[in-house]
């Protein structure tokens, strides 16, 4: 088994790669699309879950690749060594969050510090985040036991998907949104509105972790 420093880093390296994806495909979808706003979406998009797919094969095997606080939580519920890594892991994924949203705006030529002006908010909004999330997290708890080879790409297509068909463009994760908080970006959102979504998330979480408990996931 992996040490905790090693499993922590996992965690932070990975969370680090992948909000530098979603800001930074963000920015240059921004820069490339001549205001056309869906493709831009699409790019960053795709670029996500490119990246989120190569991110989980590559961190699964030396910490779960996590990368999301509700994910551990998750597994903390019904898994000793999960509950004992739980605040580590959380720590970790937060710190590499916002780490990786800083080197995005380095790479662009941005303000290292920044803080969202996209306004996200509101019941569509709120309700967004708990479908997102509800998918997400029931879609990695039950490929997890189910057949785990395949949850790279189960994750990484409904990633894909999920910036399409939720309103919100399926943050779905805490660190995430406390991450893009700090970026006036694509895929910023300003800080008010990011306890509406974590607050909806969480919900989300627990509405899929009860569902795989039931189903023996």
């Amino acid at each position: 088994m992996n040490s905790r420093a090693s499993r922590a880093l996992a965690e932070a390296v990975g969370s680090a790669l992948l909000l530098a994806a979603v800001v930074g495909s963000g920015i240059m979808g921004e820069r490339l699309a001549g205001g056309n706003n869906a493709l831009a979406l699409l790019a960053n998009a795709i670029a996500t879950a490119g990246v989120l797919y190569a991110l989980i094969a590559a961190f699964g095997p030396v910490s779960g690749a996590h990368f999301n606080p509700l994910v551990t939580f998750a597994f903390a519920l019904r898994d000793p060594v999960a509950r004992r890594d739980a605040p580590l892991y959380v720590a970790a994924q937060i710190a590499g969050a916002v780490i990786g949203v800083f080197a995005a705006h380095a790479m662009f030529g941005l303000d290292i510090l920044e803080t969202g002006s996209k306004l996200r908010t509101g019941p569509a909004q709120w309700f967004a985040e708990f479908v997102a999330t509800f998918g997400l997290l029931a879609i990695i708890l039950l490929a997890a036991r189910k057949s785990p080879g395949h949850v790279p790409a189960a994750v990484a297509g409904y990633i894909a998907g999920a910036y399409w068909f939720t309103a919100s463009t399926s943050f779905a994760n805490p660190a995430v949104t406390i991450a893009r908080a700090l970026t006036d970006t694509f895929a910023g959102i300003r800080p008010e509105d990011a306890p509406g979504f974590i607050a909806a998330q969480f919900l989300g979480a627990l509405a899929a972790t009860v569902l795989a408990h039931r189903m023996n996931a």
